[in-house]
Formats: C-alpha cells, structure tokens, sequence
C-alpha cells in the first residue's frame, strides 16, 4: 500500500496569486481630504463620543489626522464638535 501525500496551499501562496492578479489602476483620482485635530480629552465624555474619537483614528491630545472627505466622516466630527476641530 502506497502512501499518499496531499498538498495544500499555505496562506502565503493563496494570498500571492490573488495580489498578482489584482492590477492597480494607472490614473488615481485625487479625493479630497479634511485635517481634524483632537484638541480636548475624551475621559469625561460619553462612551459614544470616545468610540467616536477612537474611530477618526485618534490615539492621543492635540494629534492631527488627515481623513478622506465623505458625509461620514463629516457626521463623525459633528458629532463631537467640542472635542475635535477642523484644521485649514
């Protein structure tokens, strides 16, 4: 009786073929982009506002983050006005 071995791909190898097929686009469209400062804490605010804040990225106290212009990242900073604001 002959012993038989099967092969398997490792994740490696699954994940390589896929990120050769994939071809990135010669022309990017530039997107506009907003700056957001955190300019005071989170610790006396709601549990909300603080999943807000860790949401836009923010990680410590006057840290500038630049995001992608869209309606949800603007509700975001609306959201919590008196923490974050919108630098120029």
């Amino acid at each position: 009786m002959a012993e038989t071995k099967k092969e398997t791909k490792t994740p490696e190898t699954k994940a390589g073929a896929k990120g050769a097929a994939k071809a990135t686009p010669a022309k990017a469209a530039a997107k506009a982009t907003i700056r957001i400062q955190y300019f005071r804490s989170k610790i006396q605010a709601p549990v909300k506002h603080k999943l807000v804040i860790k949401g836009l990225g923010f990680t410590r106290l006057n840290q500038i983050v630049v995001r992608e212009d869209t309606p949800s990242i603007r509700g975001m900073v609306k959201t919590v006005p008196h923490l974050v604001r919108i630098v120029s």
